[in-house]
């Protein structure tokens, strides 16, 4: 089973929501098998629920599966913890505090797992603060460069800034990116990107010299309808990608 993400060429891979098995294929198609599928923890009543569901995404998508929180909520940490070490996927999301725990749980050093950090209004600063209890408390500022070190102490391999809000954090994000780069460190910027921002969003990281690359894009290509991530629009972001 393929524990790593399949990147182009150019470290990049996307990150989409699927809403069921068929959407994930369709989107997986649409990527040609460079996205990695969100399937979110929050949604299912029971850890056996998410595992037996997760393993049918893995059988049809070569285990391109995100093991997901759902809204970055850290109540679902423990979760995200016990499933992945279940389903040994080739991507996990967790807040800040749950990295050390998901990497010991996976028992392997492939999958990647972000950690979450959000922006403080600082350049240069990010909030550690995300976990479960610490989520609740004052900010936890730290700089950047400090926190990529404490990541990579508890086996993380990426940077999950959020909630980025498009171009609001733009600046901060920017600073991130310049010190993921210096640190050889990945980047997933998260939140509030879309069809219009998203080329800029990802040039950011690729002029900062960031290796490999993994942007979120969620809620502004699903079909509010069914609840689809709409495989077109997949299509669309998977044209930007291969332009870098």
């Amino acid at each position: 089973m393929n524990l790593l993400p399949n990147y182009l060429e150019n470290g990049i891979c996307l990150n989409v929501l699927a809403n069921s098995v068929q959407n994930a294929k369709d989107c997986y198609d649409a990527a040609e098998g460079h996205v990695v599928l969100g399937v979110l923890t929050k949604n299912y009543p029971s850890d056996e629920a998410a595992i037996d569901d997760m393993k049918k995404y893995q059988a049809e998508i070569a285990n391109a599966v995100s093991v997901g929180l759902g809204a970055g909520d850290p109540n679902q940490s423990s979760m995200v913890v016990r499933v992945s070490k279940a389903i040994q996927p080739q991507h996990v999301n967790q807040v800040f505090t749950g990295v050390g725990a998901s990497r010991e749980a996976l028992g392997q050093n492939e999958t990647i797992i972000n950690g979450l950090v959000s922006p403080t209004g600082r350049v240069g600063f990010v909030n550690l603060a995300t976990g479960p209890l610490s989520s609740q408390t004052p900010a936890t500022e730290v700089a950047i460069e400090t926190a990529i070190a404490l990541l990579k102490d508890m086996g993380g391999s990426s940077i999950k800034f959020f909630p980025m809000k498009g171009l609001a954090h733009i600046e901060e994000y920017k600073e991130v990116a310049r010190a993921c780069a210096a640190n050889d460190f990945d980047l997933e910027p998260t939140g509030g990107i879309d069809l219009e921002n998203f080329e800029e969003i990802v040039q950011i990281a690729v002029d900062a010299g960031v290796k490999r690359i993994i942007p979120h894009v969620y809620s502004s290509i699903i079909d509010k309808a069914t609840g689809d991530t709409r495989p077109e629009d997949v299509a669309k972001l998977y044209e930007i990608i291969k332009k870098f």
